[in-house]
């Protein structure tokens, strides 16, 4: 593949995992999932052996994770017990305000449950959340762990400008997106980690960013049947790439040197995440396990050659939960 402007970026991928097999790890995230209420479970069981007025708040997010966030679902069973309910919840109120904007036809509608989200963080944080299941279990977290309010707010902030179907103009924009909306996920995942540690921070910024371009990518063949593109604009024009060509599903070199450019700033916020390592506390790497499924995706699109509309990357890893756990056990990120 010809030489692209980013290229010298793109070191080799940390494919293979060493000294895997020099130890057996103790029980797997399989047996975690199992020993999880299972969708037959009924809100009245669930309430009852979750306390008083629970009402199957807890299953609901649950539940909403495993259906519509099943790789951050599986990144939340091997947190701590203590703070697994939290993450739950507020990765389940991202998931609220990520399908918004395909959920709705019209921008006025979805301005309005952005707005409801709004008042909903107001008055959770007045200790007056609405009888909605996420809001319930949101402002348990926040109670519990005292979360920055200012996180939550950039989030919404972030998925209502969001609302305009724009491309992004330049990379930067993309960035800016993720940072308002990943990585203050990750702040707030660190937060009810008990974890305040500027390199863990930096991290945590890293990684957010690094998987809002990756999502992006991801993203592209469905948007583009949506005749929709939200690649940056300076990439594609560097490259000579309309937004037709996306459309087409084009998979000349041009279009795979666009994609090239792309994945290739989500490996360098990896590499810059994993330049803390030595400095990040342990106790942080749990929240940063999703650097797996990026990885996992970023090596799948390489080895296909930046074809972003192959089949094979819209396949799931049926060995994610494996490595997962691996990556877990090994306390590394």
């Amino acid at each position: 593949m010809a030489a692209s402007v980013q290229g010298s970026a793109w070191g080799p991928l940390r494919l293979g995992i060493p000294g895997l097999c020099c130890r057996r790890p103790p029980l797997g995230l399989y047996a975690r999932v199992r020993r999880l209420p299972g969708p037959e479970v009924s809100g009245r069981s669930v309430a009852a052996a979750s306390g008083p007025g629970t009402w199957g708040t807890d299953l609901y997010c649950l539940e909403l994770l495993r259906k519509r966030d099943y790789e951050g679902y599986l990144c939340s069973l091997l947190l701590p017990a203590e703070s697994r309910s939290s993450v739950f919840a507020l990765r389940a109120f991202n998931v609220e305000l990520a399908q918004v904007k395909d959920s709705v036809s019209e921008k006025t509608i979805g301005l309005m449950r952005i707005q409801f989200w709004k008042k909903t963080v107001e008055d959770i944080y007045c200790d007056k959340p609405p009888h909605q299941p996420v809001a319930i279990e949101l402002w348990k977290a926040v109670k519990r762990h005292n979360l920055t309010k200012r996180w939550l707010m950039k989030i919404i902030d972030e998925r209502e400008k969001n609302l305009d179907d724009k491309a992004y103009r330049n990379i930067k924009e993309l960035e800016n997106y993720a940072e308002n909306t990943q990585s203050c996920l990750l702040y707030l995942t660190l937060e009810i980690l008990g974890i305040k540690d500027v390199h863990a921070d930096h991290a945590a910024s890293h990684i957010g960013k690094a998987q809002g371009i990756v999502t992006c990518l991801r993203a592209t063949p469905y948007h583009g049947s949506r005749r929709k593109v939200f690649l940056p604009m300076d990439i594609c024009m560097l490259h000579g790439v309309s937004q037709e060509d996306i459309l087409r599903r084009n998979r000349d070199k041009n279009v795979r040197d666009v994609i090239y450019d792309i994945a290739s700033q989500a490996h360098l916020h990896l590499k810059h995440a994993r330049s803390f390592h030595k400095s990040v506390p342990v106790k942080a790497f749990p929240a940063f396990l999703q650097t797996v499924s990026l990885e996992d995706f970023l090596k799948k699109i390489r080895r296909v050659d930046f074809d972003i509309f192959h089949p094979s990357l819209q396949q799931k890893n049926t060995l994610l939960p494996l490595y997962l756990y691996i990556q877990s056990w090994r306390k590394i990120y």
